[in-house]
């Protein structure tokens, strides 16, 4: 047996390999030129200690992307879940076209986040735009949708949470399908009305799939970036941007590689403290059956 365990701990080296080169290594190579000032492809790189975490407090813009991080993470991980299982509900029992709701709320997933960027822009966008072409029916002026910062971060908030709220209605759907009926049947003999079989029955054994919900959307979400650059570009000026999409303009933009590693290492750990903390608030509170 433990020549046996000893060979299938062989099939591990590829995946080990892989981890090693593609995740651990550049990890520390961004923990290193994180300290460093660099533009990006020049020779020179200057030891610069944590000055590149001291300019992080004093620019504004990466305080706003640090806003719009957190709006996106928890408005769109809000929307996602309150919409997801409200549709994971209705699938769950039989009616005419109950596939073609499955199939028609799932199917953004398949589409690429730049993709449905740009479908969502060609909706808003001032001239053209298909909501300003059907407000002008009804003699209503066109209206800039993506110049208001408030506007702005709303669509890619919206576009986010539609994209992905099928994710949701799945995983959902799955918890829904394994709780056991013979609950139901025991609370509907002892009178329960339909608000208390679902606030005492299904909520806490859909533990576990709101766990694994909410904590994947919310770290999709901290990591938004292709609806971002395909709808505003992080505009206007810096409104709508995240984290994810400043590392982007300061690496290649501003040409400051050092700063830009320096908020890639910020970003990481609050994505992996919140993370941690949602898992521990939910592994205390998940029900077994």
């Amino acid at each position: 047996m433990k020549r046996r365990y000893r060979q299938m701990n062989l099939f591990y080296i590829p995946a080990l390999i892989i981890l090693l080169f593609f995740v651990i290594y550049p990890f520390f190579q961004t923990v290193s030129l994180s300290f460093m000032r660099w533009n990006g492809y020049g020779k020179k790189i200057t030891y610069v200690g944590i000055k590149n975490f001291q300019d992080m407090i004093r620019d504004t813009n990466f305080f706003l992307s640090f806003r719009n991080t957190i709006i996106y993470g928890v408005g769109c991980t809000l929307l996602q879940n309150i919409f997801g299982l409200a549709l994971a509900l209705m699938v769950n029992t039989r009616f005419k076209g109950n596939n073609l709701v499955r199939t028609v709320v799932y199917m953004p997933i398949m589409v690429a986040g730049v993709v449905m960027g740009y479908i969502m822009y060609f909706f808003l966008t001032y001239n053209r735009g298909i909501i300003n072409d059907f407000t002008a029916l009804f003699g209503i002026a066109p209206v800039d949708w993506l110049a208001s910062p408030f506007w702005a971060v709303f669509f890619v908030l919206i576009t986010n949470s539609w994209q992905y709220v099928g994710n949701s209605m799945v995983m959902y759907l799955a918890g829904l399908q394994n709780i056991p009926n013979m609950y139901y049947e025991a609370a509907a003999v002892d009178g329960a009305t339909s608000r208390q079989r679902f606030v005492s029955i299904t909520l806490p054994l859909l533990m576990p799939s709101i766990q694994t919900s909410i904590v994947t959307n919310l770290i999709g979400s901290l990591k938004l970036y292709g609806v971002i650059i395909a709808l505003t570009n992080g505009g206007p000026g810096h409104s709508s941007e995240s984290l994810t999409t400043y590392i982007t303009d300061r690496y290649f933009q501003a040409e400051k590689a050092g700063y830009a590693a320096a908020i890639g290492i910020v970003a990481f750990l609050f994505i992996m403290l919140v993370s941690n903390v949602m898992n521990r608030y939910f592994n205390a509170r998940e029900v077994q059956y």
